[in-house]
């Protein structure tokens, strides 16, 4: 019987690899429907009927069809494995609501400025643009700043459980740390250890396999 849980998109990409991860950490049967962005297939007319906005990741669960990607992450935890999103406690769950937050307003903007210059421009055959890159990398800094001085109190970013939180800066960080500018993170001891417990956690060995450093596009394979 073919999986109840189809994920549509290209698992190099981070914003399909973060539903992944959540995935294979709740130990869900899933499905990865090949899709290729060369052929333009996130524009086709079935696809956009699943997400107008032509982007990936997609989920499909049963009758229900989901898009963005840290709201698929949300909903298979919800469904498959509440304790990573906190649920026990409204206070549990408002910590990893805020450093979610965090995340995506304060952590992604910059590291994912970063990892595009530096790796997926050149791959294209572009030139990076340092001013955006030593911006960013400014504005990076700081943030693992207060990283550090988070993870020196408390375990995870969220309390002393892994959650979601944690997680869903596993996709950029992957490719950050093929970058020079991987000392961001080596440098600030319990920030290292955190991102070195992450990449250690079987789930997310599996889904870097799907990551390879390149992002497939030095073998003129699929973005």
């Amino acid at each position: 019987m073919a999986p109840a849980v189809k994920v549509y998109g290209w698992a190099v990409s981070p914003f399909v690899a973060r539903p992944l991860l959540c995935l294979e950490e709740a130990g869900v049967d899933y499905e990865l429907v090949p899709m290729s962005r060369a052929a333009g297939d996130h524009r086709q007319p079935d696809f956009l009927a699943r997400n107008p906005f032509g982007q990936v990741p997609v989920l499909e669960d049963g009758d229900l069809t989901l898009f963005e990607s840290r709201a698929i992450a949300r909903h298979v935890l919800r469904k498959h494995k509440p304790e990573l999103l906190g649920c026990g406690s409204p206070e549990a769950e408002a910590m990893v609501d805020v450093w979610l937050e965090v995340e995506a307003h304060q952590y992604n903007p910059a590291v994912s400025a970063i990892v595009v210059q530096c790796i997926i421009l050149p791959l294209l055959g572009g030139a990076r643009d340092q001013a955006v890159v030593d911006e960013n990398v400014a504005k990076l800094k700081k943030v693992l700043e207060v990283y550090e001085a988070r993870l020196s109190a408390s375990r995870y970013l969220a309390g002393d459980d892994i959650s979601l939180a944690d997680l869903s800066h596993f996709p950029f960080t992957r490719y950050l740390m093929e970058t020079e500018y991987a000392p961001l993170v080596a440098e600030l001891p319990h920030v290292n250890a955190w991102w070195e417990g992450l990449k250690a956690r079987p789930a997310a060995r599996k889904v870097t396999e799907l990551m390879p450093p390149d992002l497939g596009l030095g073998k003129k394979a699929e973005e």
